[in-house]
């Protein structure tokens, strides 16, 4: 009976392995991700001493199967029973993180970075440690390079004598034969940096960092300048310029074009990290040439950051240094031939308003803007005009108004549709801007036209846009000037700009209120119930429902029910259905009784 016991027991381990054995692999990758309810069944002992052993020695598979497995591995501390055996986990992370599929190895060197910190400082010395040595002395670059993770989570709680041991693995894992080992090293070297002593980041992180800033492969020396970024914010001021600031110097003229790229793409970080001397004396002449640099990606990343870096600088020499050293590039880049270049620019070019003031802006910035707004790239002016409230605030959008309409006209009818989409989305913000009168004049009829546009999606944006503008705009305006235009859709031959007409008084009602939907907009819907459309029937049974909270209880009674009533009895399911639904929403829902009873 023991032995039958015995054999029931085993039989979580049996189907596991013969799920594991499976040709399928989506079988043998749904047995993976069952792991911890078959432990709960093996209990923590079995765990430990059968489960874990055969799922080290399975490590063969495809890598899904194994990027399950490491996944699954980083919470399973629990299931071998607790932080006392969690070092039991250890051996098949170990293979794990040695397999060739890098996803599979930054899996589990994430769930040993988890597991690290279950580890008592002793269990971590005689168990933890020995793995990462082990890994970073391993044959084949892969658990070479999944060691340099490992280092930073171990070093902070383990003895002197080991920490010594582990900046030199480390030490010896950034001049490794390898590059990928190399390049491994220096993304961690920052990392690593945040938990070292202060003395021993100047004595063994520094050399390392210019070391591997200068090395022979770009992918190394690219990954180094974050790091110094890294670095930069754990020194002290008085240290920075002889020990951080020469390399990055030097990388910001590398001769890769993806090396300068990095450092545009961290410039904000090393411009907190530096300071306001360093900034003003090192900072400004290399954000410049970067500005000017013969490739458009780093142009790019250092266009992208022209406002942030503006901000950052000192006050009292803020204006100084930006008309005198950064707008003489910005005028530049203006008329950049790269369109990302110019695009990226008109992103963050009209922060730079608030920050000069009214006169600097009209002076210098106004001209930029005008430059941009007639650019050949429709993401440019668009960039431009999405930007607007920051001139706005400083000098008022009247002095861009002249040359503003012949570039939001032009976007308007832009031969693509998500083009004309994105500036129907910034319409309210120019109506808000602009006023009423110069809407009315210029772009009242661009926004009408919209509501006829071949594309679905431009015209459900076009009715959101109305709404919108009569919030801004009043109840008053909308009568007198959108209800009308609206309405004489309604009897158009093409039965989708009759739609279209239902669209928007669903989307007006509200904003206009009861009056102008009862009295202009009600007899209209009405009206449309005799469409020969279905489509357009049905439709009206819609909007009907959605403008009957804005009625009066009379005008539902009087006019509503009839014509929902009719519908009802439509020939056509959808509009037999819809009818339905909209005389229970309105009408039950006014007088809190039953269908039945109102039909």
């Amino acid at each position: 009976m023991a032995g039958a016991e015995g054999d029931d027991s085993l039989y979580p381990i049996a189907v596991l392995i013969d799920e594991l054995r499976n040709e399928d692999v989506q079988l043998r990758l749904n047995s993976i991700k069952k792991l911890s309810t078959i432990a709960l069944a093996l209990g923590v002992e079995r765990t430990r001493t059968e489960l874990l052993p055969f799922l080290t020695d399975t490590i063969y598979d495809e890598d899904e199967v194994l990027l399950a497995l490491a996944e699954q591995l980083g919470s399973f501390t629990v299931l071998v029973g607790g932080p006392e055996f969690v070092h039991c986990l250890l051996p098949p992370l170990e293979s794990l993180a040695t397999v060739e599929e890098t996803v599979v190895r930054d899996k589990a060197v994430e769930s040993l970075q988890k597991i690290s910190q279950e580890h008592s400082p002793v269990d971590l010395e005689v168990h933890f440690v020995p793995l990462v040595k082990r890994l970073a002395s391993g044959d084949w670059f892969t658990s070479r390079t999944s060691a340099c993770g490992l280092f930073s989570v171990c070093y902070p709680r383990v003895s002197s004598t080991v920490k010594a041991e582990i900046r030199q693995h480390f030490r010896t894992l950034c001049s490794d034969d390898t590059p990928m080992v190399r390049r491994a090293a220096s993304s961690k070297l920052g990392e690593f940096a945040k938990v070292l002593e202060l003395d021993y980041v100047k004595s063994d992180i520094i050399p390392l960092f210019t070391a591997l800033a200068s090395d022979e492969q770009d992918s190394v020396r690219l990954l180094a300048v974050e790091a110094g970024v890294s670095i930069a914010t754990l020194l002290p001021q008085e240290d920075l310029e002889d020990l951080v600031m020469p390399t990055l110097r030097q990388a910001a003229e590398d001769k890769s074009w993806r090396v300068r790229y990095m450092v545009a793409d961290k410039f904000s970080e090393l411009q907190k990290a530096v300071g306001p001397e360093i900034t003003k004396n090192d900072l400004v002449p290399a954000f410049q040439n970067l500005l000017k640099d013969c490739e458009a990606e780093v142009r790019t990343a250092a266009a992208n950051k022209v406002k942030v870096f503006c901000e950052s600088l000192p006050e009292d020499s803020r204006e100084t240094i930006i008309m005198t050293h950064i707008l003489p590039c910005v005028k530049e880049l203006v008329s950049d031939t790269n369109q990302h270049v110019k695009s990226a620019l008109a992103s963050v070019i009209m922060g730079l308003s608030t920050i000069l003031g009214k006169d600097n802006t009209v002076e210098h910035l106004l001209p930029l803007f005008l430059v941009q707004l007639k650019d050949e790239y429709p993401e440019v002016r668009l960039n431009i005009i999405s930007n607007l409230d920051c001139v706005n605030e400083v000098i008022g959008i009247r002095q861009l108004s002249q040359s503003l309409l012949p570039a939001i006209v032009e976007l308007a009818e832009d031969a693509k549709w998500r083009v004309r989409l994105a500036i129907i989305e910034y319409m309210p913000l120019l109506a808000g801007q602009l006023g009423v009168e110069f809407f009315d004049e210029k772009l009242n009829s661009l926004c009408m036209a919209w509501l006829i546009d071949h594309v679905y999606a431009i015209r459900e944006a076009a009715t959101c846009n109305l709404m919108k503008l009569v919030e801004k705009f009043g109840a008053e305006w909308a009568q007198n000037t959108i209800v009308p235009k609206v309405l004489g859709m309604a009897n158009d031959s093409n039965y989708l700009h009759r739609m279209t007409t239902l669209f928007c008084i669903n989307a007006l009602s509200e904003v206009c209120g009861q009056e102008i939907t009862t009295k202009h907009m009600l007899p209209v819907v009405l009206k449309m119930s005799t469409d020969q459309v279905a489509n357009v029937r049905f439709n009206v049974a819609r909007c009907l429902q959605k403008i009957g909270p804005v009625l009066d209880s009379s005008a539902l009674q009087a006019d509503v029910k009839p014509v929902l009533e009719k519908l009802a009895t439509d020939q056509d399911m959808d509009v037999k259905y819809f009818a339905l639904e909209a005389i229970s929403g309105i009408l039950a829902g006014q007088n809190n009784l039953p269908i039945m009873m109102l039909l």
